[in-house]
């Protein structure tokens, strides 16, 4: 117990201090462009453009929060924070970690598991993007500006996520009814919704599906829901 508790201190000591650093480094950017240029935004539209965005990030920044971290567990959660691309990288990366090790999250194994497949996966893409970079910089500026790479480039995420869950709902098709027919509606009636709020809405579903599978209730529920829809 005292192992365990000095290894989560330590985890969110270093965490909170990484984050912290990341932080101060991204804000460095424009201050340190600023100096170069020697030139400064005025202060009144800073002040707007934060009030605009800021709403919106402070919803999607708690709702990642709320959302990831039972998922990633408190290493891999920080890790992932610090070097981002969580929803496209870092989170399928750390599921299927632990899909494959045959283990679940919010266990020691699964901490162990999604903190080391992240760590590996942040080395592996600072590593292809660098080569990548180096290597195909002249191919990548020509295709930036072709009609068919930017199709293929703006389905990478989708792609992404069908290919991972396909296998979840395959071997769990009944916990995939809810959050399916829920991501739909939501994005019939706004199509703007953004991931990180339809993935916090999402989740909460499958929840109370899987609870209502569970207690044979689901299905006699939609049945009743669309049973009497089909009688008027």
């Amino acid at each position: 117990m005292a192992d365990k508790k000095n290894y989560f201190d330590r985890v969110h000591i270093w965490g909170t201090v990484w984050n912290y650093a990341a932080l101060l480094m991204m804000m460095m950017v424009p201050v340190m462009m600023s100096i170069i240029l020697k030139t400064w935004p005025s202060l009144n539209i800073i002040g707007k453009v934060v009030a605009t965005l800021a709403p919106l990030y402070w919803v999607t920044g708690i709702i990642e929060v709320v959302t990831y971290v039972p998922m990633l567990g408190a290493g891999g959660t920080y890790l992932s924070f610090v070097t981002g691309n969580i929803s496209n990288l870092k989170l399928p990366c750390g599921l299927n970690a632990m899909e494959n090790a045959k283990v679940r999250p919010n266990t020691e194994e699964g901490e162990v598991i999604s903190t080391i497949s992240i760590a590996v996966s942040s080395l592996t893409t600072t590593i292809v993007i660098a080569v990548g970079v180096l290597a195909f910089a002249k191919v990548f500026s020509t295709a930036s500006d072709n009609q068919t790479f930017k199709a293929a480039f703006s389905n990478v995420l989708p792609a992404l996520f069908g290919a991972l869950g396909a296998s979840y709902f395959a071997k769990h098709w009944r916990l995939g009814i809810a959050p399916i027919i829920c991501g739909v509606i939501v994005l019939l009636i706004a199509p703007s919704t953004g991931v990180g709020i339809l993935m916090f809405v999402t989740i909460v579903v499958s929840i109370i599906g899987a609870v209502l599978i569970y207690h044979d209730l689901f299905f006699p529920l939609l049945k009743g829901i669309f049973g009497k829809k089909k009688n008027k």
